[in-house]
């Protein structure tokens, strides 16, 4: 029987502070020592994500696709970038699914953890949003932007300016850009905040650039109500599933992988997002 549960972030992130304490469960992974290969299949995969889209796309899979395979997925949600990956780390969650893999391995350099991609599935496009302009051409100088603070979707965010000429960068950046990198503000100003707050803070500047979930979930609509948008060609933003190294090989794993990408996922985020998300299948990035 394929068990699909949705916990939300807040229950999620209690959950997870009692786990590091408390004897494991039949639902908790950790309460297996089998890891890999040899993990109990018997048991639901318990994947950390985001809400949307990707517990939007696990909920799909787990509707639609899961017990046909034999897979039995639980998904707990989470707002924020962090504990994903530590929960995962810790063996509290088997799995995650929020992130792309410049935010990856940022992540495992600072943190020393051992995360790595699965699978990829879709991309977000980040864009540059605002409640007052209509065009590029009405940002002025002396308005403000947000930015996302962490270091891989600033420097992000920071290229996708600099790409339409709202700023301008020093030569050979790239993706690790900060605001000291910027040699000409063309007098605007930068308030940096976390990813998930940036929408919350649109009515508070001039303009925003916002990662393509927190966007959906603002109710923003990227491919129609960004001034600016990031092109998918080539961008190796591409989000994916991801586990703890030596957990590749869990035939649970290696299960939702082909399911997320599989045709009736491609045709769910095509159909489902028009646009605003699209598939990004395959395996990821090495480097």
């Amino acid at each position: 029987m394929r068990k699909n549960t949705r916990i939300t972030a807040a229950a999620a992130t209690a959950a997870l502070a009692v786990g590091l304490t408390a004897c494991g469960t039949d639902s908790d992974p950790a309460s297996s020592s089998k890891a890999g290969a040899d993990a109990d299949t018997s048991q639901a995969l318990v994947v950390a994500a985001s809400p949307t889209p990707h517990a939007d796309i696990l909920d799909f899979v787990g509707k639609n696709l899961a017990e046909k395979a034999g897979l039995k997925l639980e998904v707990k949600e989470f707002t924020d970038y962090v504990l994903p990956n530590t929960a995962t780390q810790n063996g509290q969650v088997d799995a995650n699914f929020f992130q792309h893999k410049p935010y990856l391995d940022d992540f495992n350099a600072k943190q020393k953890t051992t995360i790595v991609p699965v699978v990829d599935v879709h991309l977000e496009p980040l864009g540059l949003y605002s409640r007052t302009a209509k065009s590029l051409k009405d940002i002025k100088p002396g308005q403000s932007i947000a930015v996302p603070n962490d270091t891989t979707n600033e420097g992000r965010a920071l290229q996708l300016l600099a790409e339409h000429g709202l700023i301008t960068l020093k030569d050979g950046v790239g993706t690790s850009a900060k605001l000291s990198d910027i040699t000409d503000k063309k007098g605007l100003e930068f308030k940096e905040l976390e990813a998930a707050t940036v929408p919350r803070a649109l009515n508070d500047v001039d303009a925003a650039v916002i990662n393509g979930n927190y966007a959906i979930e603002a109710e923003l609509s990227p491919a129609q109500d960004a001034l600016a948008l990031e092109k998918a060609e080539g961008n190796p933003y591409a989000n994916f599933l991801a586990v703890k190294e030596g957990n590749e090989k869990d035939p649970r794993v290696e299960k939702l992988a082909e399911l997320l990408n599989s045709d009736e996922v491609k045709k769910f985020i095509e159909d489902h997002y028009q646009g605003s998300i699209v598939p990004a299948f395959g395996a990821p990035a090495t480097s």
